[in-house]
């Protein structure tokens, strides 16, 4: 491991210790071998001024909720050091009386919450502290001589400290061992299965002692075990037709379970899937965590895929929860949800789930460095991680409980994966901004190139799509179930609005063309959709259809022929997907103007023509109102959502009131 310390950059913050502290403190969380999503913290012992004009000594700690990848100086909380140091000295303190007492050590109420391992901080006698999580470094003390190597890497001047709980216990532990220590001889601490300490007066030394111990792991490693190697995301590669129905049958069995729809992400990358391949693999995978703070996000242990159906695999996993929950619940505690986080996939790779793309993320990151570590331990004479009880008592810790109480409430469309066609401009742009807006992935298929670079957001795909081409539109559809693990709604959207042309006059090219666009490539679009629709979550099919159906217009023939036959198609649609509880509705809008069909020239143009103004020819219906894109797709996210849930083959007007439709 390489130090990332650069004095051309450090040397901007010399003179500000909590500058200093940013600075480093991210050099550390850039690196995900040392601290992932969250975890790690460090902080900086420094003077503040209280409002007396009085300075008092200070702990600026990393504060809950930050990362240190991305840490900025008000994600340090500041506790003043003194009542820190005397809570040390305590028999007994429990966490949430901690916490309550560290607030209140707070030299700024507005602060975040300091890191439980504030205390220890505290008790370390130097500037700077920092801890991570380094994987080279837990990877060796997750095995059966864990201590014994460690012991002999390092030396007598790293003070080895066996596993405890996180927080006031930890801090006491260390408290009590550290007591008669002479800090200076010591160059960190160790904490088995759990993490590295270092600390120094100088950010830089404390920081490349750090890099300094997980490179000795490393090397040993590496000549123990092989390479170290680097730990990247995988590359996405292309997945049968089969390994993708199955994937949506494993995210519809974890939403089913856990109540809510989830995606699910599929990792079949060279070390996933030879991972996977091993013959113990199952039981390797099911030992246990890498570090005991990834329970909170993956669970203690995977699901294992068998092969007797994803159904079974699922119940069979919530069971054997359960029986983990009972044989470690005091009476007191309320079970978590029994759903699975990942999926060890025999054969084939893991697959990860998760509400949002975010979470999905994390899960894969901690799954990786996990097999990766488990490599190296096994190699080293066996992976033998902490046992479930400890595990437990990090899940159902009264600090983490407290986190999950205030979660909130999930928008309506999380966990649920929506495709709209046409999706780069007018109404089916308004449409994946609409979904987005309440918690959907959006995947967004558009012939215009500009849909690929739209939408500057993790939670939409662009995808270049001509809607005619059937093979492109097969792909489309498998490459969005291979990214979220399933489709939960189809909004039908693609289309053209042909000139004008009378029957009498009409070319050939000029009608087929509609056809083909307005129809034809729907009727491809649902027969694509339709096996992962009927493995979705409240499926719903939303075809925007025309008034131009219900109510032709002269001139219009090739448009109107097209939609009334979609309408058709909605209608035959619903009779036939009904059966798997697939939805389908028609919306018909009309004269929506904020689209690139009209520009100001024509809007001017066809107002003038009527001789009334554009406002007025914008608003010429019953209602005497403008209808949008907007409120066009409103309206398809609601025939999409609950509210429409015992609703199916219906045609509604979006369209201020037509005489001629009513």
């Amino acid at each position: 491991m390489q130090s990332r310390w650069n004095d051309e950059d450090a040397v901007r913050f010399s003179g500000d210790p909590l500058a200093m502290r940013v600075y480093s403190s991210r050099l550390l969380g850039s690196d995900p071998s040392l601290v992932l999503h969250g975890g790690g913290n460090t902080s900086v012992k420094a003077t503040a001024t209280n409002i007396f004009g009085e300075e008092e000594e200070a702990l600026y700690v990393k504060g809950s909720g930050w990362d240190l990848a991305t840490i900025e100086a008000p994600g340090f909380a500041p506790v003043r050091l003194e009542p820190l140091r005397r809570m040390a000295t305590l028999e007994t303190l429990s966490d949430s009386a901690m916490v309550t007492a560290q607030r209140a050590a707070l030299t700024d109420p507005y602060a975040p919450n300091p890191s439980v391992e504030a205390i220890l901080h505290a008790i370390i006698p130097f500037r700077f502290v920092d801890h991570s999580h380094a994987d080279a470094v837990v990877a060796l003390t997750n095995t059966p001589d864990g201590e014994a190597i460690v012991r002999d890497l390092y030396g007598p001047q790293m003070l080895i400290v066996p596993y405890v709980m996180p927080g006031f216990l930890l801090a006491r532990t260390i408290y009590e061992m550290t007591r008669e220590a002479n800090w200076d001889a010591l160059s960190g601490m160790i904490l088995l299965n759990h993490g590295v300490f270092t600390f120094d007066d100088d950010a830089r030394e404390s920081y490349e002692k750090h890099i300094e111990i997980v490179t000795a792991a490393e090397l040993y490693i590496d000549n123990s075990a092989g390479e170290t190697g680097g730990n990247a995301a995988p590359v996405e590669k292309p997945v049968s037709a089969d390994a993708l129905l199955e994937l949506a049958q494993l995210r519809k069995a974890v939403s089913e379970l856990r109540g809510q729809a989830v995606l699910a992400s599929l990792d079949n990358s060279t070390a996933a899937k030879a991972f996977s391949e091993l013959p113990n693999a199952p039981e390797l995978a099911t030992r246990g965590l890498l570090t005991p703070d990834h329970v909170i996000r993956t669970k203690r242990i995977p699901m294992v895929v068998t092969g007797k159906g994803c159904e079974h695999d699922v119940a069979d996993y919530a069971a054997a929860y359960r029986d983990y929950f009972a044989r470690h619940t005091d009476g007191s505690l309320t079970q978590l949800d029994a759903t699975p986080r990942w999926a060890l996939w025999p054969g084939t790779g893991s697959a990860a789930f998760g509400a949002t793309p975010g979470e999905i993320g994390v899960i894969d990151d901690i799954k990786r460095h996990t097999l990766r570590a488990i490599g190296w331990a096994e190699a080293l004479g066996g992976w033998q991680p902490l046992d479930e009880a400890d595990i437990f008592a990090i899940e159902y810790w009264e600090l983490e409980q407290a986190k999950l109480k205030n979660s909130g409430t999930a928008p309506q469309f999380q966990g649920k994966v929506v495709l709209v066609t046409g999706g780069a401009s007018g109404i089916g742009r308004a449409c994946v901004e609409a979904f987005l807006g309440q918690g959907a992935v959006v995947a967004a298929l558009d012939i215009s190139p500009a849909v690929l670079d739209l939408f500057d957001e993790g939670n939409v795909l662009g995808i270049r799509c001509d809607v005619t081409d059937d093979e492109g539109v097969k792909a489309a559809v498998e490459e969005v179930v291979q990214r979220w693990g399933g489709l939960d709604a189809v909004i039908c959207n693609a289309g053209v609005f042909p000139a004008s042309q009378s029957l009498s006059e009409m070319d050939s090219e000029h009608w087929d063309r509609s056809i083909l666009v307005n129809l034809t490539s729907q009727q491809r679009l649902l027969q694509a959709c339709a096996p992962f629709l009927a493995l979705g979550c409240d499926p719903a099919v939303v075809i925007i259809g025309s008034k131009n159906a219900p109510a032709p217009g002269p001139g219009a023939g090739a448009y109107s022929v097209a939609k009334a036959g979609l309408t058709q198609l909605a209608r035959v649609a619903a009779l036939e997907m009904a059966h798997s509880g697939i939805r389908v509705n028609v919306l018909h809008p009309n004269a929506v103007f904020d689209t690139a069909l009209w520009t100001d020239e024509l809007l001017e143009k066809r107002a003038a023509s009527y001789g009334i103004s554009v406002d007025a020819y914008k608003s010429r219906n019953l209602l005497g109102v403008e209808v949008t894109s907007a409120d066009v797709a409103a309206l398809a996210a609601a025939a999409a959502g609950p509210i429409f849930a015992k609703t199916t083959g219906a045609q509604i007007p979006i369209d201020g009131g037509n005489d001629r439709v009513i």
